[in-house]
């Protein structure tokens, strides 16, 4: 579907049951203020609240197990505390007028024994991340080879999403997105760079991507599919990833998660988070061709091309990060023509004041327009 207007990515759209009232997204982003207890808190509710002109807010990643962590002071949902913590945000976000999914995560080989009290981060196979290392509580380190998930194990892997998912929605969240993308465990699973399994999980596309499958099948189970996105990132290099296979992987995912009737299908098309350069990288025009329901893009958009991609049908919304970290009002900035801040990325994550980076970034006035 085209349009005829200059103003597309400001006009309402309907997402399965939900009216969002634009088509501007608040992409996930990591923050890391959630603190060593995991939980969601005031000063989230606020960061939220503060970006709630985005007609969907998607929360930052959130942990649906203890065996998922992999970031410092980032949130999860396993526990009961956890859970009510975040009703917090989602009461600030729904008070200032927006609707706000949680994203479900399991950093799979992307984390340490740090996190796990010594014991090895799980994976589809065991498979060390080369690269420059991650930050644990005990500080910078480099990645380690991490233990191979035995076939007995993934039904608790599921079963966590599932729980998660129930908390989720006690929490009040309108939905989730499940998140495949960016070389977390669903990705690493999926890509034959990191899945060398010869079980049921491993070797064929359809095998790869049956965790995948088994664990929207069970969170379908609690919120209606028209309530679920999926994130996928087929051309990043994060984390490590990068598979000769990457187009007809993705291709075979994307076709196959027609079948669930979800929300949206949500799609790193832009290369910000680094290029494997394993041939042409997929774009939302090669997601078009073969997803049928709305299609999310992502990663380096301005407002000039997010209103190209959905004028000329190739994406339903856009999903802004970086510009939503240092424009809480990004909405208005667009509808009226502002400048954008430029956020310091040295502020992103939590050092020292926790509000410092996050919340303490003005909305427009002629008197900050240049600060």
């Amino acid at each position: 579907m085209a349009f005829d207007n200059d103003e597309v990515l400001l006009s309402p759209f309907t997402l399965g049951d939900l009216k969002l009232k634009n088509r501007v997204i608040l992409a996930p982003l990591t923050r890391g203020r959630a603190g060593e207890e995991r939980l969601a808190n005031e000063l989230m509710a606020e960061y939220y609240s503060q970006r709630s002109g985005a007609g969907l807010i998607i929360s930052e990643a959130t942990t649906v197990s203890a065996q998922g962590n992999g970031w410092v002071n980032s949130p999860g949902i396993y526990t009961d505390a956890q859970g009510e913590g975040w009703k917090t945000v989602t009461n600030a976000v729904h008070k200032a007028g927006s609707k706000i999914f949680l994203q479900l995560w399991h950093t799979g080989r992307a984390s340490h024994s740090d996190f796990h009290g010594g014991e090895l981060p799980v994976a589809p196979s065991a498979i060390k991340i080369e690269g420059e290392g991650l930050h644990t509580p005990k500080g910078k380190v480099l990645h380690e080879i991490p233990r191979a998930l035995r076939t007995d194990e993934i039904p608790g892997v599921v079963a966590d999403y599932k729980k998660a998912a129930i908390r989720a929605k006690q929490a009040g969240f309108d939905g989730v997105e499940v998140h495949s993308a960016n070389g977390y465990l669903l990705d690493q699973f999926l890509q034959s760079k990191t899945n060398k399994r010869t079980d049921q999980y491993g070797g064929s596309l359809e095998n790869r991507f049956r965790l995948l499958s088994e664990i929207l099948d069970a969170v379908s189970e609690v919120y209606p599919s028209g309530r679920i996105g999926v994130r996928l990132a087929p051309n990043g290099v994060f984390n490590d990833m990068g598979s000769l296979d990457y187009r007809e992987t993705f291709t075979y995912a994307a076709t196959r998660l027609n079948d669930y009737g979800l929300a949206y299908l949500h799609v790193m098309d832009g290369l910000g988070f680094g290029f494997h350069k394993l041939g042409e990288a997929m774009t939302l025009k090669d997601f078009r061709g073969v997803f049928k329901g709305p299609l999310m893009g992502n990663c380096g958009y301005t407002e000039e091309s997010a209103e190209a991609a959905i004028s000329n049908g190739q994406a339903d919304m856009i999903a802004f990060g970086r510009p939503f970290i240092g424009n809480p009002d990004l909405v208005e900035r667009f509808r009226n023509g502002w400048p954008l801040l430029e956020s310091d990325p040295s502020s992103w994550y939590l050092s020292g004041d926790p509000a410092k980076g996050y919340t303490d970034f003005p909305s427009y006035s002629p008197s900050t327009a240049n600060a």
